[in-house]
């Protein structure tokens, strides 16, 4: 059974549900973005960051990932704007904001702020608990994943965002992420 969930703002204006797929590198949050678009039918944002870097012809500096942090919060502004019940992120800018601070240990002061007042109803994180797959953009594997994995979560908390971690393999963990969503949902309404 399809559900209409739909939030009503201050100024009357309807805005989708805003669910945010998040985690370290390799744990499945593009085939989860894609999986629950399909089962909601509803739109969403691919991971912007993979296809920037991998049309550069040079190693990402920093001006790359600070474009690449317009370019997210541009993305859920057109979400808000969409005429939809629900939009999934695959990432986003909290991604970002940690990427800089780990590689540049710098933080343009814009980026706190546009996440703070991003009206973002759910995040998923996604666990650790399947393979870590190289790829040609894919740099920490390893310990340095479930380290990072941490600091996601911490950052989730101390910005008050809800969230749930979405753990298993394969169908399971997409079983898992509806589920989670669905109970959300539910919640909410």
């Amino acid at each position: 059974m399809e559900k209409r969930i739909i939030i009503v703002m201050n100024n009357g204006i309807r805005r989708p549900k805003i669910v945010v797929l998040t985690g370290a590198e390799s744990t499945g949050k593009s085939v989860l973005s894609d999986a629950l678009a399909r089962h909601y039918n509803a739109p969403w944002f691919p991971e912007f960051a993979r296809d920037f870097v991998l049309k550069l012809d040079h190693h990402y500096y920093m001006d790359d990932v600070i474009s690449i942090a317009r370019m997210q919060r541009a993305q859920m502004q057109a979400a808000l704007n969409l005429k939809a019940d629900i939009v999934f992120f695959d990432t986003w800018l909290i991604i970002t904001q940690i990427w800089l601070k780990v590689l540049y240990n710098a933080e343009p002061t814009w980026i706190p702020k546009i996440i703070r007042s991003a009206p973002i109803d759910l995040i998923l994180l996604c666990d650790t608990d399947i393979p870590w797959e190289p790829d040609p953009i894919r740099e920490n594997g390893g310990e340095r994943r479930n380290q990072l994995s941490e600091i996601y979560k911490r950052t989730i908390e101390n910005y008050g965002f809800p969230f749930q971690l979405v753990q298993g393999k394969g169908d399971i963990r997409t079983k898992n992420a509806i589920d989670l969503t669905n109970h959300f949902l539910q919640l909410k309404t």
